[in-house]
């Protein structure tokens, strides 16, 4: 992700036409209005067709946020049931994963962050999660994916300044190298404690506890449970910026989620889940309706931080099928976010496009794109974990069992599956791991020439401008990939 500033103007706009509605324990307007939703996403979508590029957004998205998208439309067909764009998924999910397989590909590999790799990864792990289905025999496959980056960052974890943690950049030249970040460790940690689950191999549940304790070490978890942004590892790490984004406490809290499942119940992990949870649920919800809450009120949020309510709502219906005991608070959140979503959805030239302030229900505010598109469709077939079993019949979702905790959510049953409970996606533990290293999660990946002292400087100098704009716009400020 990048720096950028963005100021987006939204005129309330009072649309006529009837918005969707969401009856929120009953599924099938839930899947009617998601289906709506995720067209009206997909208009915009342009790498299927001759002359595109699979995977890639038109401007001014930037690649990770594709990988977002797709993470997102995984969860439509597990939550909906609905295959219709599955076949895009595949195709974009293989496209982008470039010639190593480890979605680095080339015509990103030099502007990318870990975070933005990070999204990717994640998009692959929740296809293997959902047993979505496998690619052909001799293309990459979505576990050994998840598993090629999780070694790449564990390569690059750094413990020159401030203790350790992934720096935000990979490369010196980006702006926002010398950034230590929650985003990137989160993508880490969320990886680490996934895979640990899906693979039964405590070595990335290590990984986990290591970000995780790092992330307190610093401060960037707080002892609230507030979630920052991330620190200047020129001031090692010293001088927080403590901005609070949704996707931060959905990364962490479904991490956590995982590592409670995996750990059956541990207090410490059950702990840091009902931290996190309460601490979230008090900052991003205004009157039980999800709101972005740094930028979304001023009308600052830019291109980035407009998805970042998709994400979000994700983790925290993953989260009630990790661990039951969060689905009575989170579940009445999502269903009452489905609802005022839906009815945002109201205006554009479809008539049903989806504004981004939910607070407002019917009275659109005019702000509309995929990243508003993208956030709606999350909460609104996110709902889908609380809506009650039915008398008969089974999952229309795509489905999946597993032990633990794990138990579906509120009725059907969409926990995420494990190697040992049903999974199918093929691994590779060595995957992102040169050969002739010293073996995988160890740090094995080639490391980069060594950085000059001008190149240090330089970063230095990159990193306090980047400082500055945060600090000084406050939420006028927002990081893009």
């Amino acid at each position: 992700m990048r720096p950028t500033t963005l100021l987006w103007g939204a005129l309330s706009i009072a649309q006529s036409s009837v918005a969707l509605t969401v009856t929120p324990d009953q599924a099938d307007t839930i899947r009617s209005a998601a289906a709506t939703v995720a067209h009206d996403m997909m208009v915009n979508y342009k790498g299927n067709l001759t002359g595109g590029t699979p995977g890639i957004l038109p401007d001014p998205f930037f690649w990770w946020e594709g990988g977002g998208m797709f993470m997102t439309l995984i969860d439509y067909w597990r939550y909906t049931g609905d295959a219709s764009y599955n076949d895009v998924i595949s195709q974009a999910l293989l496209f982008q994963a470039g010639p190593q397989a480890d979605y680095m590909p080339i015509n990103q590999t030099k502007n990318e962050g870990n975070d933005d790799q990070g999204f990717w990864a994640m998009a692959a792990m929740l296809a293997a999660e959902t047993n979505f289905a496998n690619p052909p025999k001799g293309q990459p496959q979505w576990l050994a994916l998840a598993q090629a980056v999780f070694n790449e960052m564990a390569s690059r974890w750094d413990t020159q300044m401030c203790g350790g943690g992934l720096k935000w950049q990979i490369f010196t030249f980006n702006k926002g190298y010398n950034y230590k970040n929650s985003i990137a460790n989160g993508c880490f940690f969320n990886l680490g404690a996934r895979l640990a689950r899906y693979t039964g191999n405590d070595t990335y549940a290590q990984w986990a506890t290591k970000i995780w304790d790092w992330e307190q070490s610093v401060g960037f978890i707080d002892n609230e449970f507030n979630i920052y942004d991330g620190a200047a590892d020129t001031t090692n790490c010293t001088d927080i910026v403590k901005l609070q984004w949704s996707y931060n406490a959905g990364i962490y809290l479904h991490g956590a989620a995982n590592m409670y499942n995996y750990t059956k119940g541990d207090a410490t992990w059950k702990s840091r889940v009902s931290g996190l949870l309460t601490q979230t649920t008090g900052i991003f919800f205004n009157q039980t309706i999800m709101e972005e809450q740094a930028c979304e009120g001023v009308n600052t949020c830019n291109t980035d931080q407009l998805s970042f309510k998709a994400y979000f709502s994700s983790w925290l219906a993953a989260t009630t099928t990790l661990a039951s005991f969060t689905l009575s608070t989170i579940g009445p959140l999502l269903q009452s976010s489905a609802v005022a979503a839906a009815q945002q959805c109201n205006g554009g030239a479809s008539k049903t496009q989806c504004g981004f302030r939910w607070t407002q229900r019917t009275v659109n505010d005019g702000n509309f794109g995929i990243g508003q598109q993208m956030s709606a469709l999350g909460a609104i077939q996110s709902a889908m974990v609380a809506v009650p079993r039915p008398t008969t019949g089974g999952n229309t979702g795509s489905g999946g069992t597993s032990g633990g905790d794990s138990t579906g959510g509120g009725g059907f049953d969409f926990a995420p599956v494990t190697n040992s409970t049903g999974g199918t996606s093929q691994g590779d533990p060595n995957a992102g791991v040169p050969q002739g290293s010293s073996g995988a999660m160890a740090g094995g990946m080639e490391v980069l020439k060594p950085v000059s002292m001008k190149e240090k400087v330089a970063a230095g100098f990159l990193t306090v401008a980047v400082l500055g704009g945060v600090i000084g716009g406050s939420v006028v400020m927002v990081f893009e990939s």
